[in-house]
């Protein structure tokens, strides 16, 4: 690995912009290339960040490049064959979510960074910022207590243009609705507070839009801790909203925003007979909202010194196995679906289609 990182992105649409931000804001990175299916995609991208080599596609940059590490800011139904030609070329790979259409996609990206001997990390920067990190930390060293019941909301609105693009909505191409395409990064960082889940219970509806998939679900989740979190997702909610709410025994944590969170995102109200422990609670004086800058510094820090991916790039699998829980179970009229059922699930480690109420 050299002292600069030399970076590829591959998928020039509108998330790539937030990679190629990050990667100019880290003093030990350079952007060298790019490739999108679009030419003229990729020159214009390439004019507006630096001026890096444009390539008609990924096997071609890889050959030519050999970049240290990939950016994969394509439709998920991309990212398998990306990602493994990445890993097999030596690079690390950090990967937009959703990771895949599927558990067993996803499987195969693992696999081959395991074999290249290189990191696959999934984005999901809800986890970052300082906020997070306290919580986190409190959470884990049992300073509130037990959680008790949680609520993890991911209510946005999507019109119907929304849903005209033609890969969207579809399950062969999206791979899954705003559960999978939305409410992941909430259900990462419930998941991120809470730990390991148990078991899941959900339901698929279609209230409105005009889509093949969901345009709302609802779930109940276990986690192994013994707290248990009512899961909403939405693409029908003018009001939009990402919020968080942990009951513990202590306290109650909530974290309300939109699309990232800073500290005043975030709240901890003690319980009753608790308020002398709030100033120890309190959020740190530095401050760091959430983001993919903070992820991807993180993440490169980690590659430059060859150290173990820190937290907000690590358990690329936890978050996308809960939303793959949610559809098997919808899939099984609401049954209870485990870590073990799933592992072995007949049909939905290949892909996430489910039958979906209709409201309209």
């Amino acid at each position: 690995m050299t002292d600069t990182l030399r970076c590829a992105i591959v998928g020039t649409g509108a998330i790539a912009h937030a990679h190629a931000k990050a990667i100019a804001a880290y003093p030990h990175a350079q952007l060298v290339a790019v490739s999108d299916l679009s030419p003229e995609s990729a020159r214009a991208f390439a004019e507006e960040f630096g001026g890096p080599a444009v390539y008609d596609d990924l096997d071609s940059l890889l050959a030519a490049e050999r970049p240290d590490v990939v950016h994969v800011c394509t439709p998920p139904v991309a990212h398998r064959d990306q990602s493994v030609a990445a890993s097999a070329a030596g690079a690390h790979v950090i990967v937009e979510k959703p990771p895949a259409p599927s558990l067993e996609e996803l499987d195969d990206m693992r696999a081959a960074a395991a074999r290249a001997g290189r990191e696959l990390v999934v984005v999901f920067q809800q986890r970052t910022g300082t906020a997070a990190a306290h919580v986190k930390r409190l959470l884990d060293d049992g300073a509130f207590g037990r959680p008790l019941i949680a609520q993890c909301q991911t209510l946005w609105y999507r019109n119907a243009a929304y849903f005209a693009v033609p890969w969207r909505g579809k399950w062969e191409t999206e791979g899954g609705g705003p559960t999978l395409g939305h409410a992941i990064h909430q259900i990462d960082l419930l998941s991120f507070l809470l730990g390991e889940w148990e078991s899941v219970q959900a339901r698929l509806w279609r209230l409105d839009r005009e889509t093949q998939t969901e345009d709302a679900s609802t779930a109940t989740v276990a986690f192994a801790g013994g707290a248990v979190a009512s899961v909403v997702t939405s693409a029908v909610s003018p009001r939009e909203t990402s919020s968080i709410r942990i009951d513990t025994q202590r306290a109650t944590i909530t974290v309300d925003h939109l699309y990232g969170h800073a500290h005043d995102n975030w709240r901890i109200t003690p319980a009753p007979g608790f308020e002398n422990l709030a100033a120890e609670w309190a959020l740190p004086d530095v401050e760091e909202p959430s983001g993919h800058a903070q992820l991807i510094r993180d993440v490169y820090d980690s590659l430059r010194a060859g150290t173990p991916l820190p937290p907000v790039g690590t358990e690329p699998s936890r978050s996308f196995e809960l939303v793959a829980a949610i559809y098997a179970s919808a899939a099984e009229d609401g049954a209870p679906i485990t870590p073990d059922r799933l592992a072995s699930h007949p049909t939905h480690r290949r892909g996430f289609a489910s039958p979906v109420t209709d409201r309209r």
